[in-house]
């Protein structure tokens, strides 16, 4: 009898595991792992973005891991993350801003975990994707590529005499490289010069705005990341030298630029995270072509405007 009882006993707790482990399969969660470069409203905004996309699909179901670079070792930390995340098998990799893309992309080769990025201005001239139309690796995800025709044009709008803008660019940072060559052809065009300082860190970029507000009408910021978590230091430079400066962004307006034709980036983000939900619903990130955000508007600082003197009624 104690046999019988023990064995039936094992059955019992055996019948019980089956059931739990079958329960976990039913309800386990998707995991999920973003990796934001720094922390800015921009990138702020694009995982604002993403998880709400993520949430309105799985809701509680699904776990996000969000991990942030820290100001001054960025690329190392973004580095780590993904290496530690590939580690533990996430279901999938968001990276937002190219360094952070970069990172992921490299840590998941030779596995199936797929990266969908986030405001990767040239995801093909780092090697993520082979074509916006057709990726061709298990990589995809959205571009903020800028307008910088627009861009110029409303500078030239709000001050005609503008002859010479200053851009404050990393080196390392892609698609900056490829923002300055397509805003130097623009300017080109409208006879406009373009004098481009590059910095390494952002311990380089006090010295370096200093030197260049004394050279130029205006400066224009684009989406890099440096120069951005660095905001306030040009900013404070521009003012000294009585000229203004030109966002990529509505964050970068609202925090002092002058104005700016900006995207939506929680709006990137939730296409990001629309993108994201239909990969691992079975879509296959090789064949999903690269989305953008297209609808950019002129958005103004009106204070800023006043203080120098800009008439922004020109642009209604």
């Amino acid at each position: 009898m104690k046999k019988i009882a023990v064995i039936l006993m094992c059955l019992v707790a055996l019948l019980s595991f089956a059931s739990c482990t079958e329960e976990v399969k039913e309800d386990g969660a998707i995991t999920v792992g973003v990796i934001q470069y720094m922390s800015h409203p921009s990138l702020d905004n694009c995982y604002n973005g993403v998880e709400e996309a993520l949430r309105e699909v799985y809701g509680d179901k699904i776990v996000i891991d969000r991990q942030i670079g820290s100001a001054n070792s960025a690329e190392s930390d973004c580095a780590t993350y993904a290496d530690n995340m590939v580690a533990r098998n996430y279901d999938m990799i968001i990276p937002i801003a190219t360094p952070a893309a970069a990172s992921a992309f490299a840590a998941v080769e030779g596995t199936d975990i797929p990266v969908i990025f986030c405001a990767v201005s040239d995801p093909v001239a780092i090697k993520l994707v082979e074509s916006l139309e057709k990726p061709s690796y298990n990589c995809t995800g959205t571009s903020d590529v800028l307008d910088l025709e627009a861009q110029i044009d409303l500078i030239l709008t709000l001050q005609p005499d503008v002859k010479k803008v200053g851009i404050l660019y990393t080196s390392s940072e892609a698609n900056s490289i490829t923002n300055l060559a397509n805003f130097k052809k623009a300017a080109e065009k409208r006879n406009v010069e373009v004098d481009a300082v590059s910095v390494q860190t952002s311990s380089d970029i006090p010295a370096a705005a200093a030197a260049l507000v004394e050279r130029v009408d205006c400066l224009n910021n684009f989406t890099d990341n440096n120069v951005v978590n660095s905001l306030s230091v040009v900013l404070d430079a521009a003012k000294g030298a009585g000229i203004t400066v030109y966002g990529s962004e509505e964050e970068q307006v609202k925090n002092g630029c002058i104005a700016s034709v900006s995207i939506d980036y929680v709006a990137l983000g939730r296409v990001t995270g629309e993108m994201a939900a239909e990969v691992l619903g079975g879509a296959d990130a090789s064949t999903m072509p690269v989305r953008t955000i297209s609808d950019a508007v002129p958005v103004v600082n009106e204070e800023v405007a006043k203080e120098f003197n800009v008439d922004t009624s020109v642009l209604k």
